[in-house]
């Protein structure tokens, strides 16, 4: 098995002070439910909730701002929750695989942190 590692800091092009205003968290402190998602994303999936891969519309417009399917959003499991509860990963760019950066909120969409290395 192959280790996949977190997603780069910044997306390719994207102005370190755009990304600067969020606070950061290593990918070894996330929950391990969010790193097992992360892996995921990274791998391709298979994903336990449809829902998962779909377009993000960042709305909230926490995220840096980038092109209307830029930004996909997958389920982080929340124990002793039976649906899809509060948090996320959700990730940006063209490559599903490797995306170009990847943010984590656990108050749905409220905040979010930048996973890094």
């Amino acid at each position: 098995m192959v280790a996949l590692g977190p997603c780069p800091a910044l997306a390719k092009g994207e102005a370190p002070e755009a990304a600067a205003g969020l606070p950061a968290v290593a990918f070894a402190d996330l929950p391990r439910q969010a790193q097992e998602t992360h892996r995921l994303i990274r791998k391709g999936g298979p994903f336990p909730y449809e829902k998962d891969g779909t377009v993000f519309f960042n709305r909230e417009r926490l995220l840096p701002a980038h092109p209307r399917g830029y930004y996909r959003e997958y389920t982080v499991r929340t124990p002793g929750v039976r649906h899809r509860g509060p948090r996320r990963i959700v990730c940006g760019g063209e490559v599903r695989r490797s995306p170009d950066n990847c943010y984590y909120t656990d108050d749905h969409y409220a905040s979010f942190r930048r996973i890094v290395e």
